[in-house]
């Protein structure tokens, strides 16, 4: 009986994504940082506040933006958890048209504004378009979500980050896949004044052959499509339904599954 198990695109065993909130003017700087060690964020805008008190402007978004993903962050930045549910359907379905008009793509995800969440609003979310909502509490560890709409990160941007990416860089086990997700605020480099921190850690886990960098959509609709591949009762061979490729370890080598396609095993 073969042994069969998902990897990450190209047989790699580790992702990293990054995701950072409210889309202030200091995430030109952070987007720098990324375009050149080829590492992709994930940005969570509030579409009512662009443009004011230091905020990107609408103008701006699609073209420092692209390459990254553009998330939604809800229109006005509640806390989300104490609203009414019409104002909760308001806030990130208005947010997504708005966004979406800028970008140009379907937005598709968010961070929970302060943090504030509850089951019942993450009841609603798949209602109103939204498929993964990260929160602020840092697991420390590298493992894959279980609850893409209460997404744990590994760490805040101030937790010890270079030791946790020495940690991460070191792992060789490939029976385990590995998830490094950081999150945060680029004003809050400004205001700490630590922008070396970012930039340390980017120019040391950034550009290695090893890691796959993704936003969130992507790390979400990869492992979905994963999920949906239909095997035969025997898992003698696979056939794809999604439009992407998916990975397999098949008793240790590499098999690519394309998009609409059926695999031997």
């Amino acid at each position: 009986m073969s042994q069969i198990m998902m990897t990450f695109p190209g047989g790699k065993h580790k992702v990293l994504t990054m995701s950072y909130d409210d889309g202030t003017d200091h995430d030109k700087k952070l987007v720098e940082i990324f375009n050149a060690t080829n590492i992709k964020g994930t940005f969570h805008l509030n579409s009512g506040l662009l443009g004011a008190n230091g905020k990107i402007s609408k103008e701006e978004v699609e073209r420092l933006y692209k390459g990254h993903e553009v998330s939604t962050h809800t229109v006005t930045h509640p806390t989300i958890e104490r609203s009414p549910r019409e104002r909760i359907v308001e806030e990130f379905v208005e947010d997504r048209k708005s966004l979406e008009q800028l970008v140009g793509y379907p937005v598709r995800g968010t961070s929970y504004p302060n943090g504030s969440f509850n089951s019942y609003v993450k009841e609603i979310l798949p209602h109103l378009g939204i498929e993964y909502a990260r929160t602020v509490h840092s697991t420390g560890n590298f493992w894959l979500p279980d609850d893409f709409l209460a997404w744990n990160p590994t760490c805040h941007h101030n937790q010890d980050l270079m030791e946790k990416a020495e940690q991460f860089v070191s792992l060789n086990k490939k029976q385990y896949l590995n998830l490094f997700y950081v999150w945060g605020h680029s004003f809050e480099f400004e205001r700490d004044q630590n922008w070396q921190v970012i930039e340390d850690f980017c120019a040391y886990v950034g550009n290695r052959d090893d890691i796959l960098y993704a936003t969130n959509i992507e790390i979400v609709d990869y492992i979905n499509a994963f999920r949906h591949l239909k095997f035969a009762a025997d898992s003698q061979f696979v056939y794809n339904p999604s439009a992407q490729s998916v990975w397999l370890s098949v008793d240790e080598k590499i098999v690519e599954v394309k998009g609409g396609q059926q695999v031997d095993l």
